[in-house]
Parts: structure tokens; C-alpha cells; sequence
């Protein structure tokens, strides 16, 4: 067992580990069901509200932007608390905040509820990956907290898409409460399978601070707010990009959502096994594949044959997530709650950049597969900014020998 994590009194056996990455996976499925759903909802969210397509946008990013103040804030105040008791209190916020969206009275009050909703995304995330990487081996740190990140994917195959079919067949407020009711579960899946540990050191929120401004752990956060960015900056458009431009029914896009779920768990596998064989490399290697695959989307888009092949491809760049969620631990030193929660923020900056650079060029009449070209441009930022956190390193090395 690592020695940064979750301690028990008894060692864990393989079935304990299973049951805790299961349960810490179903939070994950919980938050990606809620994160993405207004995507697969966006027209009858447009409907229902009586704004547009844009509008509801904003409504992703203000979620996004939750994500973003949430993440360290939480770490921050939760930083004395254990992990255990910590998870379930943001578990327990998330169902709330998920309430509260089911019974947003308009627009304007749902803006504001997306955000609350959103406060405590990153932190659990950060929580249930450093729980998840110190319960396993070193050399499979990687795998375990991507499949904690699996939850998140499967949400894309799974959750999302009976969510979406479930707020077109029904209203989508019940696609939230929905999301609230999974959110209790995991609370109850937590508190039964995580085992409590007395012997946990408490965390110092002044050293996570001091600890956190390192500059290994900024520029991966910047790998991630930017390089990320365009695979949101497609998928937050693929409901109308599906109508519009590949001009099948309102019924094609759950397909859509389960295309890009099975692009999400392919992704989320392949992370966590890419950094446990490459370590930070890996980033290098899927940024350089979403460029690829976010300039090809647009010729893609155009034909019923392709589409659905290249947003599985579009939903493989989610393997960005366990690598740099990994690479944080690695280089956090006395902040891993706060650079593991702030991984999320970053993944949510990117998730209110795409949508947002997606919709100006839409707006100023590049069409909806411009979205590809856009988020392309994001990638092949991700990787200089890559190529600048590489350079930073053997610096760091450098200075490290010769001192």
C-alpha cells in the first residue's frame, strides 16, 4: 500500500480495494451523468426555458466555472478533515445541488444553481484519486485512478445517454433528479465500503498552499485548462451538430452521447495504462492524438457512416484526465488534496473555454463543425505548453545536481 493515502487497521485485500474503487467510481458517474447531460439536453433545455441553444451554453460554463472556484476552495477548508468523511460530505452537497436544478423556477436561477452544483466536483475528484492511488501498487497508481475516472466514462456510455432519453421522453428535470438519487448512492457505497482510519495524518492547509505554487504543478494544470478544451468545445455542440449538419433526427443524439461514452471509457483505460508505462510522456502522445482526431471531426461530421466512429475518437481524449491527475501526485509534494482537487479545475476551465470559443466561432458564421478546428488549435497549444513544463523539469533537475 502506498504510503501517502487512506491507512486501515487491517490490510485491505483485493475484493476491499474492488469494492472501494467501485464505490469512489460511482461518485464519478454520478458528477459526469450531471456534468453532461445539458449537452444531450440542450434543446429541450432551450425549449423549456425559452432562450437558445447559446444560452443553455452558458448554463454548462456556469457549472464549469463552480467546478473551477470549487475545487481548491473545498480542498482548502477541507484539508483537516479525513478523507473518508470528506467524501461524503461533498457527495451529499453534489445531491443537493443536483435538487436544487431539477427545481430551478427559470434561467437566471438556473445559472446560478449550475454553479453551486458545481462547487464540489474537483474536490471529490482529487479525494477519490488519492485514495484510490494509496490503496494500490506504485506501478499501478495510474490504472487505479483511472478507474476511479472509468465512473466518469461510463456516465458518457450510460448514465448520460438514459438521462438525456429520459428528460426528452419525460422533462429534463428529471434528468437531475435523477443524478440526485445516484449521488445518495454513493454516499451509501462509501460509508459502507470505505473503511474509516484513525491513524490518517491531518493535512496543513498552509503547507498545501506553500506546496502548490511549484511550477511542475501550474503547468500541468495549464496542460490541462487549455489542451483539454477542445473536446469539450466539439462535444458541448454535438446535439446541433448532429441535426444540423449531419441531418439525422433529435432521436440520433443519445447514439451520439454513447459514441463518445465509449470513446470515454477507452480513453480512461488507456490513460491510467499510458502513464503507468510512459509517466509524463503520455501526455505528449494523446495531445498529439486529439489534434488529429479534432481536425478530422469536421469532414466527419458531414456523414452518418463517420460520425459516430470519429466521436468515439473525440471521447478518447478523456485519457488526458488519469495522466495528468497521476502526474499531479507526482510533483504536488505537501499539496496533493489541493493539486489533485485543482486538476479538476482545470479540466473545467477547459470546459468553459470550449464551449465558449466553440460558440464565437459559431456565432460569427464558421458553422457548427468549425468547433473541430477550434479545438485542434487547443491541442497543439496543450502540447507547447507541454514541450514549456518539460523544459521547466530538467531545469528543475539541473538545479537540483549541481546545488
Amino acid at each position: 500500500m502506498a504510503d501517502s493515502g487512506t491507512r486501515t487497521a487491517r490490510p485491505l485485500t483485493r475484493r476491499d480495494t474492488t469494492l472501494i474503487l467501485f464505490a469512489l467510481a460511482m461518485g464519478g458517474f454520478a458528477i459526469g451523468t450531471s456534468e453532461f447531460v445539458p449537452m444531450g439536453l440542450m434543446p429541450d433545455l432551450a425549449r423549456g426555458l425559452a432562450v437558445g441553444e447559446p444560452q443553455v451554453g452558458h448554463a454548462i460554463s456556469a457549472y464549469a466555472l463552480g467546478v473551477v472556484v470549487g475545487a481548491p476552495l473545498l480542498a482548502i477548508l477541507g484539508a483537516r478533515l479525513r478523507r473518508r468523511p470528506l467524501l461524503l460530505a461533498l457527495m451529499g452537497f453534489y445531491a443537493l445541488g443536483n435538487v436544487a436544478t431539477a427545481l430551478a423556477p427559470g434561467y437566471h436561477a438556473l445559472l446560478a444553481i449550475r454553479f453551486i452544483a458545481g462547487l464540489p466536483h474537483g474536490a471529490y475528484f482529487g479525494v477519490a484519486a488519492l485514495v484510490a492511488a494509496s490503496i494500490s501498487r506504485p506501478d499501478q497508481r495510474g490504472a487505479a485512478v483511472g478507474r476511479v475516472m472509468l465512473g466518469l466514462a461510463i456516465a458518457l456510455l450510460v448514465g448520460n445517454p438514459f438521462a438525456t432519453w429520459l428528460g426528452h421522453t419525460f422533462h429534463w428535470r428529471w434528468a437531475f433528479a435523477l443524478v440526485a438519487g445516484i449521488a445518495v448512492l454513493t454516499v451509501v457505497l462509501v460509508a459502507r465500503f470505505l473503511p474509516p482510519d484513525p491513524d490518517e495524518p491531518r493535512q496543513d492547509p498552509i503547507r498545501e498552499l506553500r506546496d502548490f505554487n511549484r511550477s511542475q504543478v501550474w503547468l500541468a494544470l495549464a496542460i490541462g485548462a487549455i489542451g483539454f478544451s477542445g473536446m469539450f468545445c466539439v462535444f458541448s455542440y454535438l446535439a446541433p451538430t448532429l441535426v444540423h449538419v449531419t441531418g439525422v433526427a433529435e432521436s440520433w443524439i443519445p447514439l451520439g452521447l454513447v459514441a463518445f461514452g465509449i470513446g470515454g471509457v477507452i480513453g480512461s483505460l488507456a490513460g491510467g495504462w499510458l502513464f503507468d508505462r510512459l509517466q509524463f510522456r503520455a501526455a505528449a502522445v494523446v495531445l498529439a492524438w486529439s489534434a488529429m482526431v479534432l481536425l478530422a471531426f469536421p469532414f466527419a461530421a458531414h456523414s452518418p457512416w463517420l460520425v459516430l466512429p470519429a466521436v468515439v475518437a473525440v471521447g478518447t481524449m478523456g485519457a488526458l484526465a488519469p495522466i495528468l491527475q497521476t502526474q499531479l501526485m507526482d510533483v504536488a509534494g505537501g499539496a496533493q488534496t489541493l493539486a489533485a482537487a485543482s486538476n479538476h479545475s482545470a479540466f473545467n476551465a477547459a470546459n468553459a473555454l470550449g464551449p465558449w470559443l466553440g460558440g464565437m466561432a459559431i456565432t460569427a458564421g464558421f458553422g457548427w463543425t468549425s468547433t473541430g478546428y477550434v479545438g485542434a488549435a487547443t491541442a497543439v497549444a496543450g502540447l507547447l505548453v507541454y514541450a514549456w513544463a518539460r523544459r521547466d523539469a530538467r531545469r528543475l533537475r539541473l538545479a537540483a545536481c549541481t546545488g
